[in-house]
């Protein structure tokens, strides 16, 4: 499955990028607060490199660490840190949907030709080490001498945006690394010990600190930063709940995970990353997080949550602080977002055959608005696909839109689409209006905190006793006829233009 060589840790992945001409370093001066935020955001927007700060400043103080952004603001630098071209990706989103459903083997020779899944499978297991890069020093006295940004002039202050959260539930013990959940939360730098950990309560981590909260006993953490981009993306990605990231990492990285020990928490942490940050959040100890802008566009209200109380720092001798900065799209989450959506389509199929493609359009803040093409075959079936889609995925239960349209038109075209709602959808037949059901807090436009509506659009031709009118027919060309077309143009007018 994998095409490229493993990237063991970030550095090796900004080598690999930089041979490329895909990576700058910038040597002028970028201030953390708002500034950087500002060339971070114009790179993106114009499809450009991954950026290296080498004077990245706060207050005119010059930070001690480089600073690395943009890392996946391509598409093909996504893929990339996934082990693979675009072209390779739908080979990942098939061996995701076997992760979830696997089928059932039959035969040896069955066995033999899904090998590509039974060796990803074996090199899954971490391995465990005994002294690792991440912890070759621990010159970092405090947060505040890690460059964090502060990315919005709203912001109410430095903010970590690429962290990798490593939990565990409680009962666990520190060597049970399947139990493990990693996940990307922002993070509040309020101090030289103290931040406060943002995780929204349907995530993993927070489901973790319940369990340590239920004990009364406080919970250890630890905060990956610079990890390698396996580790990134594995903890990112939707994966099924039984699925250790940790694990998986392994599995897009053609190489097992390396875990060592923690310095001061009974956690494993990756070995290869940049920076660990370890500590401990006690029951009941939280504090106002933001406000702070976010992937809508808008900032956020302020609200509690846990506090986390540094208890040790390590680092590589050299390290370098990973950030990205998240704003209405495009932006970094943005674009992966748009490749984790292609990645999500044999999933969806295997629990939706109907659906030949999905599309969630970036500016709809990653999940909010979905198109639906389907193969459709009877009355109402545009109705049943909406269902089932809000039903599938935890993440499609806070899609407010769900445009459903014919194989005919391209899902991921807009003019295509408005094309279908002008021609095959009427108001007073096809929308379909849901109330009170669940819905991402912090989308303020809804009437209640985390109930909203939902609204589905069949855009599809009506059939049988969808309509009583004659349907219209698509006027379409001979397609011999268009393929001379095409010819004439590429002989006559193209060249005319050049």
């Amino acid at each position: 499955m994998r095409q490229l060589p493993p990237f063991p840790d970030l550095r090796s992945f900004l080598h690999w990028l930089d041979q490329r001409g895909d990576l700058l370093t910038v040597k002028d001066p970028a201030d953390l607060r708002h500034e950087m935020t500002a060339l971070q955001l114009a790179a993106l927007r114009a499809a450009g490199p991954a950026l290296r700060f080498d004077h990245a400043h706060s207050g005119g103080t010059r930070a001690d660490l480089p600073v690395i952004a943009n890392l996946f603001g391509t598409r093909e630098r996504v893929a990339a840190g996934l082990g693979m071209t675009l072209d390779d990706l739908p080979k990942l989103g098939e061996f995701l949907a076997a992760l979830r459903s696997p089928a059932p083997v039959d035969g040896m020779r069955d066995a033999l030709s899904r090998w590509p899944l039974l060796r990803a499978a074996l090199t899954a297991r971490p391995q465990i080490r005994r002294s690792a890069p991440v912890q070759q020093a621990q010159d970092i006295a405090d947060l505040t001498q890690i460059p964090v940004q502060t990315p919005w002039p709203r912001d109410a202050g430095p903010l970590i945006t690429w962290p990798v959260v490593i939990t565990r539930p409680y009962g666990t013990q520190a060597d049970q690394i399947t139990r493990y959940n990693l996940g990307v939360y922002r993070a509040q730098v309020l101090g030289p010990d103290r931040l406060i950990m943002r995780w929204l309560a349907h995530r993993g981590g927070a489901a973790h600190a319940r369990t340590w909260a239920q004990a009364r006993d406080p919970m250890p953490v630890a905060i990956a930063l610079g990890a390698d981009p396996a580790t990134l993306l594995s903890a990112a990605l939707p994966l099924p709940e039984t699925v250790s990231e940790l694990g998986f990492s392994g599995v897009l990285r053609g190489a097992r995970t390396e875990l060592v020990a923690a310095k001061s928490v009974p956690l494993m942490v990756p070995a290869q990353a940049e920076i660990i940050l370890e500590g401990w959040i006690h029951p009941d100890d939280s504090a106002p997080e933001g406000p702070f802008g976010d992937h809508t566009g808008y900032y956020n209200a302020v609200e509690n949550f846990p506090v986390m109380r540094i208890s040790a720092i390590t680092h590589r001798r050299d390290p370098m602080y990973l950030t990205t900065v998240t704003g209405r799209p495009p932006d970094e989450p943005s674009v992966i977002g748009e490749v984790f959506n292609d990645l999500a389509l044999p999933v969806i199929r295997a629990q939706i055959p109907e659906i030949r493609d999905l599309w969630l359009p970036p500016a709809g803040c990653s999940y909010r608005i979905a198109v639906v093409q389907i193969d459709k075959r009877y009355p109402g079936q545009a109705r049943r696909v909406m269902m089932a889609l809000w039903g599938m995925l935890p993440q499609f239960s806070y899609t407010k839109l769900v445009i459903v349209v014919d194989t005919d038109i391209d899902p991921r075209n807009w003019d295509d689409i408005a094309w279908a709602l002008s021609t095959r959808m009427d108001p007073s037949r096809d929308l379909m209006v849901l109330d009170r059901t669940p819905m991402d807090y912090l989308d303020f436009a809804s009437p209640l905190e985390g109930l909203a509506g939902k609204l589905g659009v069949d855009a599809t031709n009506k059939i049988g006793a969808e309509t009583t009118r004659d349907w219209g027919e698509v006027m379409t060309l001979d397609p011999a006829h268009e393929a001379r077309a095409a010819e004439f143009v590429a002989q006559h007018i193209s060249k005319a233009r050049q």
